[in-house]
């Protein structure tokens, strides 16, 4: 599945300017913080539209100002994992699970509960509360929430920030599955030149006015 990305946004002082095209694998968005790279995110995901361009995944137009496209969020089928998780405190790991799921078209579901939790290693955890979960823990949890929506593609707004080394390694083996096993398409925001080195197969570098390409 490809991401074939056209877009210009202008964000206070910060213009954005993305050309993207990538096929599969992890594509990763690369550059210091207040470049722009979790708006590329939501632009994709449909949370902030662009000013103008074109946004294409796996050959389906999300997005393009030309012709007036611009499909809601929940057509676009992207499951979204973000930097804190964003867990619902008010449900235990099984419910914060099963919301993914229940979001989801049946059609659409590729995935099911038990086999989720296989994967990700976290049966253990089913009747905890996210508030007693580490935040590897709950990043396992976030990413099997998104698993279960039956998206067509991953974004990834730099899930590996907050956690410590020993933690960082356990989710990047994650990652590499999902990538490896699943052959989920990832588009991935980091500012960690080694995380990007070893999850990606392509690099887009971004600063706060201009972005290049990298292999």
């Amino acid at each position: 599945m490809s991401f074939e990305i056209d877009i210009a946004r202008q964000l206070g002082a910060t213009d954005i300017s993305l050309v993207l095209s990538s096929e599969g694998g992890v594509t990763a968005l690369f550059g210091p913080s207040g470049a722009g790279k979790t708006s590329v995110l939501n632009m994709v995901a449909g949370l902030l539209r662009p000013d103008r361009g074109q946004i294409i995944v796996g050959g389906e137009c999300l997005f393009d100002s030309a012709a007036g496209i611009d499909l809601p969020p929940e057509r676009r089928r992207a499951g979204y994992v973000f930097q804190d998780g964003r867990l619902f405190p008010h449900k235990r790991v099984r419910d914060n699970l099963l919301y993914g799921w229940r979001l989801a078209d049946p059609a659409s579901r590729w995935m099911t509960l038990n086999e989720a939790v296989d994967f990700l290693g976290i049966g253990h955890l089913l009747a905890r509360w996210p508030r007693t979960l580490s935040g590897g823990e709950a990043q396992r949890v976030a990413i099997g929430r998104a698993l279960l929506a039956g998206p067509r593609f991953l974004l990834m707004d730099e899930p590996l920030s907050s956690l410590d080394a020993g933690r960082r390694d356990e989710i990047m083996s994650v990652i590499e599955r999902i990538r490896d096993e699943l052959r989920l398409p990832i588009l991935y925001v980091s500012h960690d030149r080694g995380e990007v080195e070893r999850l990606a197969s392509r690099v887009v570098e971004l600063t706060a006015s201009e972005q290049r390409e990298a292999e």
